[in-house]
């Protein structure tokens, strides 16, 4: 009899990104419990904060894992990744944006995937204050709830709308990309965490520019921007993946991607 976890018999995409919609949904009033309320605040050995907040959605996007998805396992930001006999990873992001959750800002998300063989299977990016859920499943398509959702088409990065997120680390830390950006596009906005990847997806921004991610920040978000339309990959171009750099350019096709990745080389 066929091991009903090993991945031949493993769920399709559809049916894993039902799967994480429902898990999002079961963690999202759990993360509105804490938001705008008093939190313990503490800092990590990178300097990042983490609250009670983040730690909580974390166990209940586990526990929820855990039930639904038993041979699986699970990367997480807040406890590390735990080993599975399934051939699934779930890569989790329980509050993506801590810094915009503990100041009251309404863009935090909730990330939520499956990987298979090394492959994003389907993913949701969740923002729990805006009541919005984006999702995408390999092969499937893109949706902003129950309604598909693609990129915008633009080609031409002197016509773009372009988000920088983490602006400031990129000043810091390659001041002459950063330069390059504060001319580049139609338009430019600074921005934070997930939700630009959404906009991107949905077709209301053309590219997102982003730096210091880990997997669980790029790796949902990837394969929502590619099965949108767009292209995502790191700064030199090459594609995502567990042990990519930190850094992430996304845009709304191939061509615009090209031009970007140019403008980041310099």
């Amino acid at each position: 009899m066929d091991d009903p976890a090993s991945p031949a018999n493993s769920p399709d995409p559809a049916q894993v990104r039902a799967a994480a919609i429902a898990m999002a949904k079961a963690a999202t009033p759990l993360a509105l419990s804490y938001f705008r309320k008093g939190l313990c605040i503490e800092t990590k050995a990178d300097d990042s904060p983490v609250t009670q907040a983040d730690r909580a959605v974390e166990e209940k996007l586990r526990s929820l894992i855990a039930a639904g998805f038993p041979g699986d396992g699970i990367l997480g930001e807040e406890f590390g990744e735990t080993g599975g006999t399934g051939g699934g990873l779930w890569i989790i992001d329980p509050i993506d944006g801590t810094r915009s959750f503990i100041s009251g800002h309404p863009l935090f998300g909730m990330l939520i995937g499956r990987m298979i063989d090394g492959q994003m299977q389907a993913s949701v990016v969740n923002l729990p204050a805006l009541s919005e859920i984006y999702s995408a499943a390999r092969g499937e398509g893109a949706f902003f709830g129950n309604t598909r959702i693609a990129t915008s088409g633009g080609k031409r990065l002197g016509e773009a709308m372009l988000y920088i997120n983490e602006g400031e680390k990129i000043w810091r830390g390659w001041p002459e990309a950063y330069a390059r950006l504060m001319t580049a596009g139609r338009e430019r906005r600074f921005s934070y965490d997930c939700g630009p990847y959404a906009l991107l997806a949905s077709g209301h921004i053309d590219a997102v520019v982003d730096c210091d991610l880990e997997p669980y920040d790029y790796l949902p978000v990837s394969l929502l921007v590619e099965e949108a339309g767009g292209r995502i990959t790191d700064w030199e171009g090459n594609p995502l993946g567990m042990g990519s750099d930190v850094r992430v350019a996304a845009a709304a096709t191939p061509e615009l991607h090209t031009d970007l990745i140019a403008l980041l080389r310099g």
